[in-house]
């Protein structure tokens, strides 16, 4: 059988005594959450001699295959509660950061108060399960695409009301929903009336190729208002400047433990080199904690 495709060319197919390790864990990951069913979007190329990690180039420069390491760290110390390895794709470091909490409620039973990170995390499903599941702020930055760029009002111009579960459009008319769950079984959609939107004089800036505007509204909007709000409060000011914790100890894998390269190939061997990069990082700052002895005279 053929262990994956590079481009449209199917890699070679070999008996399983002579399939590498790597290619292994590959396979037994292609159902992982965190690895292989992260996207139903198959990656562009495979490495022969790594599949597992993903090519990306999310950095802005030159794609490489890569993995990504995602911490869970207390921001008042600095210190890295939890790791886990994943595939370089948005999806999967959201999952990472489910698994994280949940584990460490159950090792160290540590509840934690706030979540702080980048839009990276603030997908709708992800903020949903903070605010209702879990019971977390989300200081987090919304990831948002309702924005246009054609000219016309996009959904930040339409004000909800929230008792009567409707929209309010710039020209006062209202917008409802039957209650109908589209697209991704997450969405209500919610119309305006066509006897509104016929005369009004607002509706070439509004809907001019449609004959009433609809309003698309997530069933997780309350959770992303929560986060909103935060992220204009002085408590969400503050989130954000304690995240540069955060980007130093990424920065400190790449300048000081020098780990801009796997030396292991595998989710395995990503995973090994992620908690002994993790471990150093925490000696280094419970060194910085305790005190040096003095030494005593002589």
């Amino acid at each position: 059988m053929p262990i994956g495709r590079r481009g449209s060319k199917a890699l070679p197919a070999w008996p399983p005594e002579v399939v590498s390790r790597a290619a292994q864990e590959y396979l037994a990951v292609l159902d992982e959450a965190a690895f292989g069913a992260a996207t139903p979007v198959p990656p562009k190329f495979i490495s022969p001699a790594d599949p597992a990690a993903r090519w990306t180039g999310a950095h802005g420069g030159q794609a490489f295959f890569a993995y990504t390491a995602n911490y869970l760290i207390d921001l008042d110390h600095a210190i890295i509660v939890d790791v886990e390895a994943t595939t370089a794709i948005r999806q999967a470091e959201v999952t990472a950061a489910q698994r994280m909490i949940e584990r460490s409620r159950e090792r160290f039973d540590l509840y934690p108060a706030k979540l702080a990170g980048d839009s990276s995390y603030g997908s709708a499903e992800m903020l949903g399960w903070l605010v209702y599941e879990q019971g977390i702020e989300p200081h987090i930055s919304v990831f948002d695409k309702s924005a246009r760029i054609d000219g016309t009002f996009s959904r930040a111009d339409f004000t909800y009301d929230q008792p009567g579960d409707a929209y309010r459009c710039p020209a006062g008319q209202g917008l409802t929903t039957t209650g109908a769950l589209v697209n991704d079984g997450a969405t209500l959609l919610y119309h305006a009336s066509k006897f509104d939107c016929a005369p009004c004089p607002l509706k070439a800036r509004c809907c001019p190729n449609e004959p009433v505007r609809k309003v698309p509204r997530s069933i997780y909007e309350g959770a992303r208002d929560m986060a909103r709000d935060i992220a204009r409060s002085e408590d969400g000011k503050t989130s954000r400047r304690e995240l540069k914790k955060v980007e130093m100890l990424f920065a400190h894998l790449q300048r000081i433990l020098k780990l801009d390269r796997l030396r292991l190939r595998g989710p395995n061997g990503a995973k090994d080199e992620f908690h002994l990069a993790a471990a150093a990082q925490n000696l280094r700052k419970l060194a910085k904690i305790i005190p040096v002895p003095q030494p005593s005279p002589a």
